[in-house]
């Protein structure tokens, strides 16, 4: 339990941000889920394309081999696009908020608590 409050605490901007994303994907997909086995296995199909690509072109790139979280989000990312759009396709959705206010307010809190906690880690710790 200690070593998850120092990953919390040592998190970065950009790490909270990326927290927050996937955070607001799983509040999204919870109220929105779908069964159908379409979704899923279009979202992993675009996730192996689409993260290979860009594993290559980070190669290309000359940026070192992604390992890891680094090279799991090259995938995550695609996945959860895919399945995001999928599932709130015609739920009249502007952008990636919910023209429901207390769905896109839950997801909008919890980003803030999550935040907030990590602040809280950092000036406590």
């Amino acid at each position: 339990m200690r070593s998850l409050f120092v990953y919390l605490r040592g998190l970065s901007t950009p790490r909270i941000v990326l927290w927050c994303y996937l955070l607001w994907y799983l509040v999204m997909v919870t109220i929105h889920f779908d069964t159908a086995p379409r979704i899923w296995l279009t979202s992993i199909g675009i996730s192996f394309i689409i993260g290979f690509a860009l594993d290559l072109n980070g190669r290309a790139a000359g940026a070192p081999k992604a390992r890891g979280w680094a090279l799991m989000r090259l995938y995550l990312f695609p996945f959860c696009v895919s399945s995001f759009s999928s599932l709130v396709k015609d739920h009249g959705f502007i952008l990636v908020f919910s023209p429901v206010l207390v769905e896109t307010g839950m997801a909008i809190g919890l980003c803030a608590a999550f935040w907030l906690m990590v602040l809280a880690l950092r000036r406590f710790a």
